[in-house]
């Protein structure tokens, strides 16, 4: 399964062209607005066998968990320094 990543507003401009991606060839696409994910558009098919299969729902998992960002504000403070 192929997932391509593009911004929201060049999902926007070519959501045709997407659509036709996403039904022909299988494609999953993540959504990113200013860097950030924010969707993920799939094929109904390849949503209900994600739902079935254990192993494509784990890989699944481990992309989302690779592009989520992680926010740290501050920094950590050990006052025995």
């Amino acid at each position: 399964m192929i997932a391509k990543s593009i911004s929201s507003t060049t999902a926007q401009n070519n959501f045709g062209r997407v659509l036709d991606d996403i039904t022909h060839y299988n494609t999953r696409y993540i959504i990113a607005r200013r860097g950030i994910p924010q969707a993920i558009i799939l094929n109904f098919d390849d949503f209900i066998h994600l739902l079935n299969d254990d192993a494509e729902r784990q890989q699944m998992g481990n992309l989302l968990h690779e592009l989520r960002p992680e926010y740290e504000l501050g920094q950590v403070v050990n006052p025995k320094e």
